[in-house]
């Protein structure tokens, strides 16, 4: 996968995808495998802001039951199954517990029957290829067998819990990532780092956009027959700047923080419902995620420029205090917090009340009933749903094309997905690469694809260079094969080196020293880099 101006350049394209989140990488695979010539930019990286800073998870959405929002929801189980049978290697079953507290006959009889409906929606859980992935149904667990499965459950009030299960991602920015590289080997033409100040428009109709390199600062025409906006929270502010008018279709954005801790589980996730957090959300996860636990999210509206979104030292106070009223036992500390991150939600105005009641329904809007033609944006939705609404656009550009493929992206697996089963994946890399402690990592990082990050590696460059299990072969790797530009993309989203917290300053100066004779950057780039590393670490007061 290489980055290449020169083609966006010179080259006319079916599609252009302004955006590299989750919406835009899938769309770009799905049109790619389609046989459209397509071309995505992004003004960052891959994957670096909302599908960056979410839970981790895949998930059917049981909350939305309560909404209504069966249609939802019976997406939501069906992409679950895709996601696990399209990767494998990144999606792993994922177990939860749903305790209550005090709450009484009647409040278990009404989750019992929605758990019944959540596996009744699921009915195809069963055609996973990998018995290891079948979901099982729901059941309740007495007390003692609640606090048997997780002792952090424990408390005077605990009446039992319900299992239920779900999914989760071993990282989110290599799912996005390796849509890429399908799409790039299906002829698409990427960049990131390549931010978009405009559209071309000539009577009515778009034809391209300009973008601004920001490695060199060149100026990149890109011409298209369509152009899809998948730009997030970015969506209808953008359309404002480059149309001078309101946007017809507003975004609510929400605020939502993660915090990282030390493991506090055992092996389950567990829904704790809170009303209170920031008095707009209604529950949590606390989440075993890569040996630490994930905790999030809370749920408040956001209305400032989204390129200013931070965590500040009074959200992570809060959000512990909310913790801690809901799960006593956890007794966290504010020292406990190894690492805090924040997400916007982009969500289509739906003139609910706050922000934790709306729909988190994805929607795509054609803008030549607005009187801009060829243009389209992707608005809301969530990482479960994406494959979907990434179906639903690519179906809209080639039918505007007069063109009749057919989507292929739910059978057709990620590259490092190409695997039977995981398990068997696993021990045949050991006997084929014996003596590498972190294989089972790279395993999930890679799969099938894992050979080639080997290929010619020595053992030293094999060793786990802090907790997240990374490897030095995977920095040069990253640079040449996965287009990583910055000191940033390597270690937040190529590898997952900075998401345990801010890495050792010696392994930072490593890093940035390796990437640099690669770059030829100059030891004050490479300061630069180690630079704004450490920003990401910064909490506000």
């Amino acid at each position: 996968m290489k980055r290449d101006l020169s083609r966006l350049s010179n080259e006319q394209f079916d599609l252009l995808i302004i955006g590299g989140g989750a919406t835009g990488c899938f769309t770009a695979r799905d049109a790619a495998l389609r046989g459209l010539k397509v071309a995505l930019i992004e003004k960052s990286d891959f994957a670096a802001a909302t599908s960056a800073h979410n839970s981790k998870l895949v998930h059917g959405g049981l909350r939305y039951l309560q909404n209504g929002e069966f249609g939802l929801v019976r997406e939501s189980l069906r992409e679950r199954r895709i996601l696990q049978a399209i990767a494998p290697h990144l999606v792993r079953p994922l177990s939860f517990l749903l305790p209550l507290y005090g709450k009484g006959i009647g409040e278990r009889l009404k989750l019992a029957t929605g758990l019944t409906l959540y596996d009744l929606l699921a009915f195809d859980r069963g055609r996973l290829e990998d018995p290891a992935l079948r979901p099982p149904a729901h059941r309740w667990l007495r007390r003692e067998q609640a606090v048997m499965a997780e002792p952090v459950l424990a408390g005077d009030d605990l009446e039992g819990a319900f299992a239920y299960p779900d999914a989760q991602m071993f990282m989110p920015e290599r799912i996005a990532l390796e849509n890429l590289i399908d799409a790039a080997a299906h002829g698409a033409a990427l960049a990131n780092h390549l931010g978009c100040g405009k559209l071309i428009l000539r009577e009515g109709k778009v034809i391209g956009a300009e973008a601004t390199d920001s490695v060199s600062g060149a100026l990149v025409k890109i011409r298209a027959r369509a152009v899809l906006l998948a730009i997030g929270p970015w969506s209808d502010l953008f359309l404002e700047h480059v149309t001078g008018r309101p946007a017809a279709h507003k975004l609510v954005r929400s605020k939502g923080i993660h915090i990282l801790v030390p493991n506090m589980t055992q092996s389950h996730a567990l829904t704790l419902q809170a009303a209170d957090i920031k008095k707009g959300g209604g529950h949590f996860f606390v989440m075993p995620w890569r040996g630490h636990t994930l905790i999030g999210t809370t749920d408040t509206e956001f209305k400032g420029d989204p390129e200013t979104l931070a965590v500040c030292e009074a959200d992570v106070e809060s959000f512990l205090s909310t913790i801690n009223r809901y799960l006593p036992s956890a007794k966290l500390r504010r020292e406990d917090v190894l690492f805090a991150y924040a997400g916007l939600r982009p969500m289509v105005a739906d003139g609910a009340k706050g922000t934790y009641g709306v729909s988190r329904r994805a929607e795509l809007v054609n803008h030549a009933d607005e009187g801009i033609d060829g243009l389209f944006s992707a608005l809301g939705g969530k990482w479960t749903t994406s494959r979907a609404l990434a179906q639903t656009v690519t179906d809209a550009v080639t039918a505007k094309l007069g063109l009749k493929e057919r989507c292929t992206t739910a059978t057709t697996p990620l590259p490092g997905g190409r695997i039977d089963r995981f398990e068997s994946l696993v021990k045949g890399f050991e006997k084929t690469y014996p003596g590498i402690s972190s294989l089972r990592h790279l395993a999930h990082m890679y799969g099938a694809r894992l050979p080639l990050l080997l290929k010619g590696a020595k053992l030293t460059d094999l060793v786990p260079l802090n907790v997240s299990g990374d490897v030095r072969a995977q920095i040069l790797f990253s640079v040449r094969e996965e287009m990583a530009l910055t000191l940033e993309d390597v270690v937040m989203r190529r590898t997952s080196i900075g998401q345990f917290g801010k890495p050792a300053p010696d392994l930072l100066t490593d890093l940035a020293a390796m990437m640099g004779a690669e770059l030829g950057w100059s030891p004050a780039r490479q300061q630069s880099e180690i630079e704004a590393v450490s920003r990401l670490y910064e909490i506000g007061p």
